[in-house]
């Protein structure tokens, strides 16, 4: 069974999925950690994203995987763990511009699909549903206001120890949601059969709690047919 959850920057996505694959024991799949591996991939190597031979040489070899221990999924490219480093300020602000080349989705896509192959995996992102596993059992659409987004945002950045300002953190989140629901290639969008959880106003168990009892709800129905 997939679980697949869409839905904007700072949405709680990547928080809340993680969660929810630890307590049902699922298989997790962060796929906006793919789009920040390549894109520091990209910074590293000091490409112009306009070469796009140059960066389907680079996506061709370039090799992500997740490795998950109790408490934590790590991020390795190439044999080297980038947890930390793709979720430098660097990397956010070019993230968004990399996510939108078709190049680097076609690539990333077939390996997504490849990690869930077999599996009953939770997989977040910003199109899961619509994409990626448009056959999910279960789709989540999650949404929050842009000042709740944007709070989230920065409390995340500095626990990382990451200079920023909450202007400088709204600016972003305002700037990403108009790239990610504007771009041609697969756009932000919610699936016609998604459930929309708006968590402005829930505590993270009780978004966690409630897209678990959605699992439960599925998963029953799928048994009995």
């Amino acid at each position: 069974m997939i679980i697949a959850i869409d839905g904007p920057a700072g949405s709680g996505k990547s928080t809340t999925a993680k969660a929810i694959a630890h307590k049902l024991g699922l298989k997790f799949i962060d796929t906006g950690a793919m789009y920040r591996a390549i894109t520091l991939k990209f910074i590293q190597s000091d490409v112009d994203l306009s070469d796009i031979d140059k960066l389907k040489k680079i996506l061709g070899e370039t090799r992500i995987d997740f490795k998950e221990s109790e408490d934590q999924l790590s991020v390795y490219m190439d044999g080297v763990d980038v947890t930390e480093s793709i979720r430098s300020k660097e990397v956010t602000e070019l993230v968004s511009q990399v996510s939108v080349i078709p190049e680097v989705r076609n690539a990333l896509v077939p390996v997504q699909r490849k990690l869930a192959e077999g599996e009953d995996v939770v997989a977040e992102g910003r199109d899961i549903g619509t994409v990626v596993f448009p056959e999910a059992e279960l789709k989540i659409f999650m949404v929050a206001s842009e000042t709740e987004r944007a709070k989230r945002r920065l409390k995340e950045m500095q626990e990382k120890r990451i200079k920023i300002d909450y202007e400088e953190v709204q600016e972003s989140i305002k700037m990403r949601d108009t790239i990610d629901s504007t771009r041609v290639h697969s756009p932000l969008t919610k699936a016609p059969d998604a459930v929309e959880v708006d968590t402005t106003n829930l505590t993270f168990e009780e978004q966690v709690n409630l897209i678990i009892t959605l699992y439960k709800s599925r998963a029953a129905v799928n048994f009995k047919g």
